[in-house]
C-alpha cells in the first residue's frame, strides 16, 4: 500500500515538473552568447541580434529586458506578442566609448509565459 502511494506520488510530481518545464521552454533562442571580437572603443555601436522562436502553443511576449546595468547597453525588442512557430529579435546595441579591454556583459529577458529570466551575453574587447 505504501509503495503504490509513493510511487503515485512520484508519478504525479513528475508529470507536473515536466509540465513546468515545458511551458518554460517555450521560448528557444539560436544562440545565447555573442562574442562580438575586437572594436575600436570609437567605432560606434556594436549591435548583437538574439533570434528566438516560439516553440510554444499560445503567443508570448516579451515582458522585459534589462539594460545590462549600464547606460551603455540599449535593449529593443518586439512589442507585440509573437504566435506560436513564428521567430523574434532581441537587439542590443553596445555604446563601447567608455570602454577599454575586455567586456564581458549581459541581459536578461523575461517572457510572459515563465517568471524565470534569461541570460543573453555578449562579450568582445575594447582597443582604445
Amino acid at each position: 500500500m505504501m509503495k503504490k502511494l509513493l510511487l503515485t506520488l512520484m508519478l504525479i510530481l513528475g508529470f507536473t515538473a515536466v509540465a513546468v518545464a515545458a511551458k518554460n521552454d517555450a521560448v528557444r533562442f539560436t544562440t545565447t552568447r555573442i562574442d562580438f571580437g575586437n572594436v575600436p572603443a570609437g567605432g560606434g555601436l556594436v549591435k548583437m541580434e538574439y533570434e528566438f522562436t516560439n516553440t510554444g502553443k499560445s503567443p508570448v511576449s516579451v515582458v522585459t529586458v534589462t539594460n545590462g546595468g549600464c547606460h551603455c547597453t540599449k535593449p529593443k525588442f518586439p512589442k507585440e506578442p509573437i504566435a506560436p512557430g513564428r521567430k523574434g529579435i532581441i537587439t542590443i546595441q553596445f555604446d563601447p566609448r567608455s570602454y577599454k579591454g575586455e567586456v564581458n556583459r549581459n541581459v536578461k529577458v523575461q517572457f510572459s509565459n515563465s517568471s524565470k529570466r534569461i541570460k543573453l551575453t555578449f562579450n568582445g574587447v575594447v582597443i582604445p
